[in-house]
């Protein structure tokens, strides 16, 4: 049939309305309120209409977390503009979100529901489409009686009560079960993925963290010439990604990609994601990469921090890389926290301090690397050129005899390939050992952020 159908398929993107509450001690943006949750419903693909409504409280209300006053201010906002949700900019109880579909008419989405939906559309692994799974069901299971409200005219009749708590019951049963399926897949794919970690402790690795949209992406594929999405988006990466930064010297790294940490991120969700946070925080190297020029720049730097923290991870940065210096303006105050991370200013897009970032790594890396002295015949040509990959060259001497001399930074696994594959014409001296990595037995002191720092 030539005809078009009545029916129409392509309803256009969500419209919502957002509001939220400010708490005593919750930072207010510099942007403005509602600054993030806006940058959270463009990144789940929803139009926002309206300008949002706040309200500042001492503490939420225990029923619908604003006040009476301004739910019914909200409401008469829904009826006139009409949209599909509301968006509210804090996490909600299950009563609270009943009691406030109640008084606007329409559907509710807390932070956590939304931070979970945008988890959903981008995950790409079977671990990481787990994970948001796992974080979604557990999420929903509180909030199933929400779900159950057009069977609550059966119960009270005679011979009619219990269907509507009997369907819950089976429901709860149901995703309790999901959810023991869930983690026992989790710990398989976790249990691989640590063996894959393990196997590269041979190789020198960073790992990059921060706040979402710092550039993360964008540092990682400049460096390493990988093509991976880098978008101008909150939480346009979801799962870690590992590849090869070959140095100006010759040496490689493994560099880490992770998701971005954000100010009130679900615990639930970082429970659910802890084994892949974990990973990209398991390496030698760990750099804080921090979007220089964003107004909050220091919220969201301790805002990384309180996500370390509760990890557990009894780890902080060891580098701060203050990224977007092509953007910044100058105004702004930069911050370095008092424990006295080294620092170093760049821009992934231009490529400016990039040169400067790579000598720190490099220093990072001499550290772990062995100074060794090998003699070879200078007619091994073969084996000449495989020393000279395996590490840094620090000093090259032919002597008369026709030996050569070649004093090398070498990496764990580069020394133990050299002194497999040497003969018995060639001579190795150890002239300094690697320094390992210390494992940090007690919890270190929490960064405490200061300003300013110029570039």
């Amino acid at each position: 049939m030539n005809e078009s159908s009545p029916y129409q398929t392509n309803h256009g993107p969500e419209r919502v309305l957002i509001c939220g509450v400010l708490l005593d001690g919750q930072v207010e943006e510099h942007e403005g309120p509602l600054t993030e949750v806006r940058g959270l419903c463009i990144a789940a693909g929803v139009e926002v209409v309206g300008d949002g409504v706040t309200q500042h409280r001492s503490r939420p209300h225990p029923a619908t977390l604003m006040g009476r006053g301004k739910a019914e201010e909200i409401a008469a906002i829904v009826e006139k503009l009409e949209p599909d949700a509301v968006v509210v900019d804090n996490d909600l109880s299950p009563a609270q979100v009943r009691n406030l579909e109640k008084i606007f008419c329409a559907r509710v989405v807390d932070r956590s529901e939304l931070i979970l939906d945008i988890f959903a559309r981008r995950v790409s692994t079977r671990q990481s489409r787990l994970q948001v799974e796992l974080a979604q069901v557990e999420y929903l299971i509180p909030r199933l009686r929400r779900m159950w409200t057009h069977l609550e005219r059966q119960q009270g009749g005679i011979g009619m009560r219990g269907p509507g708590e009997t369907q819950l019951e089976t429901d709860q049963r149901l995703l309790m079960k999901r959810v023991s399926d869930m983690k026992r897949e989790l710990k398989g794919i976790e249990a691989r993925k640590r063996r894959q970690v393990q196997s590269r402790s041979e190789v020198y690795t960073l790992g990059l963290i921060g706040y979402t949209n710092a550039g993360k992406s964008t540092l990682l594929n400049t460096l390493t010439g990988s093509n991976e999405l880098a978008e101008d988006m909150l939480f346009a990466t979801l799962d870690t990604r590992t590849r090869k930064w070959n140095l100006e010297d010759g040496r490689t790294v493994l560099v880490s990609d992770t998701v971005g940490f954000l100010q009130r991120l679900p615990h639930h969700l970082v429970a659910s994601f802890h084994a892949t946070l974990e990973e990209a925080l398991n390496v030698d190297l760990l750099v804080h990469v921090i979007d220089t020029a964003h107004p909050d720049v220091a919220e969201q730097m301790a805002a990384v921090d309180d996500v370390l923290e509760d990890l557990s991870a009894h780890r902080f940065a060891d580098m701060l890389v203050f990224n977007k210096i092509d953007m910044f303006d100058g105004d702004a105050p930069l911050f370095v926290n008092n424990r006295g991370e080294e620092a170093v200013f760049l821009s992934a897009k231009t490529g400016e301090g990039l040169d400067k970032f790579e000598s720190m790594v490099s220093e990072h890396l001499d550290r772990r690397s062995s100074l060794v002295r090998t003699r070879i015949p200078a007619a091994a040509g073969a084996l000449l050129a495989a020393v000279r990959r395996s590490g840094r060259c620090v000093e090259e001497e032919y002597l008369e005899d026709g030996t050569a001399v070649l004093v090398m930074r070498l990496a764990a696994s580069a020394l133990g390939q050299l002194e497999r594959d040497m003969g018995c014409d060639v001579e190795l001296e150890i002239l300094e050992p690697a320094v390992e990595r210390e494992s940090i037995e007690t919890e270190p002191e929490k960064p405490a952020w200061r300003e300013p720092l110029g570039h």
